[in-house]
C-alpha cells in the first residue's frame, strides 16, 4: 500500500472517529447494547439449556463473539447513510486514494469493535468471569474474535452497497438476529434437537466461540475448533472482500 493511500486512509479514518464526538449516543449504544445482554442473559436467563456448572463461563466467551456478529449491522448503517446522503460520490471525486474510503470505514469499525471487547470484558471480569488461560491464550482470542468482525465487516460493507439505503438495513437485522441466536453463543447444542444442534454446530459464529472457550477455559471449552475459528472467517473474507471492493469500483459507472 503507497504512502498516500495510507494517508488518505488515515484522513478517512480521522473522519470516522470525529464522529463518536459529535454523535456520541449512536457509540454509546452501540458499546453498551452487549453489557445489556451480556447482564440480561447473567441474570435474568441464566443457566442456559445444556449448560451445567458456571454459566458465566460459558457465557461470555458467547457473548463476546455475538457482539462481534452484530457489528455487521453497524457498519452497514454507516456505509448506506453515507451512500443516501452522497457523501461517498463527493469522496470519489475528490483527488485521493479510491481505497481510502473503504480502509477508513474498516479502521474506524474495528477500533470500535475493540472497544467493545474491552468493556465487555471488563464488565463480565466484575460478573465473575476469570479467563483461565495465560496472556498468549487471550490474545490468540482477542485475534480470533477480531478476525471474525473483519469478516462480518466486509459482509456489511457489501450488503450495504447492494442495498443502497439505511431502510434495508431493518431487512438484514431481521435475517441477523436468528443467525446470531442459531448459534451456541447462549445454549449448548447439545440440548436441542439433533438437526438444530447439527446446523448450530456449523454456524460460523458458533466455531469461534467455541474457540474462544478452548482458549480462555471454562464450561463449553472443547478441543480442535481453533482450524475452523481461522478457516471459516477467511473463506468469508475470500467470498465478500472482493464483492464489495468490486461493487464500490462499478459505483460511478452505474
Amino acid at each position: 500500500m503507497s504512502a498516500h493511500v495510507l494517508t488518505d486512509s488515515w484522513t478517512m479514518t480521522r473522519r470516522e472517529l470525529a464522529h463518536w464526538a459529535r454523535q456520541p449516543g449512536q457509540v454509546l449504544v452501540a458499546l453498551v447494547f452487549p453489557v445489556m445482554l451480556l447482564l440480561m442473559f447473567g441474570y435474568l436467563i441464566g443457566g442456559g439449556r445444556g449448560v451445567t456448572g458456571a454459566y458465566v463461563d460459558y457465557l461470555v466467551p458467547g457473548m463476546l463473539a455475538l457482539t462481534m456478529a452484530f457489528g455487521l449491522e453497524g457498519t452497514m448503517l454507516n456505509v448506506t447513510q453515507d451512500l443516501t446522503r452522497g457523501v461517498i460520490d463527493r469522496f470519489r471525486s475528490l483527488p485521493m486514494a479510491n481505497g481510502a474510503v473503504l480502509v477508513g470505514r474498516s479502521a474506524a469499525d474495528m477500533l470500535q469493535s475493540a472497544v467493545a471487547l474491552a468493556l465487555l470484558t471488563a464488565v463480565a471480569y466484575r460478573l465473575g468471569w476469570r479467563p483461565y488461560g495465560g496472556p498468549g491464550a487471550l490474545l490468540a482470542a482477542v485475534g480470533l474474535l477480531l478476525l471474525f468482525r473483519f469478516a462480518m465487516l466486509w459482509i456489511g460493507i457489501h450488503l450495504a452497497l447492494v442495498a443502497g439505503r439505511p431502510e434495508m438495513v431493518q431487512a438484514v437485522q431481521i435475517l441477523i438476529w436468528p443467525v446470531g441466536f442459531l448459534s451456541n453463543a447462549l445454549a449448548a447444542p447439545d440440548a436441542m434437537p439433533g438437526w438444530l444442534g447439527t446446523a448450530v454446530q456449523w454456524n460460523p459464529l458458533s466455531r469461534t466461540a467455541t474457540a474462544v472457550r478452548e482458549l480462555l477455559g471454562g464450561q463449553g471449552a472443547e478441543a480442535g475448533h481453533l482450524g475452523a475459528a481461522v478457516v471459516w472467517p477467511l473463506g468469508l473474507l475470500a467470498v465478500f472482500f472482493p464483492l464489495a471492493v468490486g461493487k464500490f469500483a462499478r459505483l460511478g459507472r452505474q
